[in-house]
C-alpha cells in the first residue's frame, strides 16, 4: 500500500496540505500534534487524534501525518496497521464482533459468522455498502464460559446461534426480511 513517498503520492500531497487548509478537524490535529511539538514519538496519540476525528485513518489523512511528524509514510502505515484499534476504513453505524477464540469457535462461532455474512453480504472485516454494519471478529474476548460469543455495539451476547444472531441483527441492516 503506503509503502514510501512514491511519486504518485508526492503529487498528491500539495493537494491534501492545501484540502487541509479549510478543514477543521486538520487544525485540531495540528494543535495536538504541536502539543507533542511534532515529537515523533508521539505518533500513536496523534493517529489516536486523527482517527477520533475523522473516524477512520484513510490514506491522505496519513500522508498528512507522515509530513507533518517528518516521518517516511511507510512508518505511519506501518503503525497504522500493526495496532488492532485503529481502523483504515469506515466503520459502520452498529458493530458486530465474533468471537472466533477456541472455546467459541468449537462451540459453533464459525457458524454464526457464516450465518451474518450471508445475512449482511459481507465478509469479516468489512462494512455493508449502507455503513450501517461493521461486521469483526476477534482472536478471543475473554469470555469463554458463554461461549460462542458476540459482541454487538459494545455488548457482549453469550452462547449465539446463526438464528440468534441474525435475529439480533434485524433493523440493522437496509435490507432485511
Amino acid at each position: 500500500m503506503i509503502a514510501t513517498l512514491s511519486s504518485k503520492k508526492q503529487n498528491r500531497l500539495p493537494r491534501i496540505l492545501e484540502h487541509a487548509s479549510g478543514d477543521k478537524r486538520f487544525k485540531i490535529l495540528e494543535a495536538h500534534m504541536k502539543k507533542h511539538q511534532y515529537n515523533q514519538d508521539a505518533l500513536i496519540e496523534v493517529l489516536h487524534k486523527a482517527q477520533e476525528l475523522f473516524g477512520f485513518l484513510e490514506d491522505d489523512l496519513l500522508l498528512f501525518i507522515a509530513c507533518k511528524l517528518k516521518l517516511p509514510a511507510s512508518r505511519v502505515y506501518g503503525v497504522a496497521t500493526f495496532y488492532h484499534f485503529f481502523t483504515l476504513k469506515p466503520k459502520g453505524q452498529h458493530t458486530c464482533v465474533v468471537c472466533m477464540g477456541t472455546a467459541c469457535y468449537v462451540k459453533g462461532a464459525d457458524r454464526v459468522l457464516a450465518a451474518l455474512e450471508e445475512k449482511t453480504g459481507i465478509k469479516a472485516g468489512e462494512t455493508t455498502a449502507d455503513n450501517q454494519v461493521s461486521l469483526l471478529t476477534a482472536r478471543c474476548i475473554g469470555a469463554c464460559g458463554i461461549a460462542p460469543a458476540v459482541v454487538y455495539d459494545g455488548v457482549v451476547t453469550p452462547r449465539q446461534t446463526a438464528e440468534k444472531a441474525v435475529e439480533q441483527l434485524k433493523g440493522w441492516t437496509g435490507h432485511d426480511h
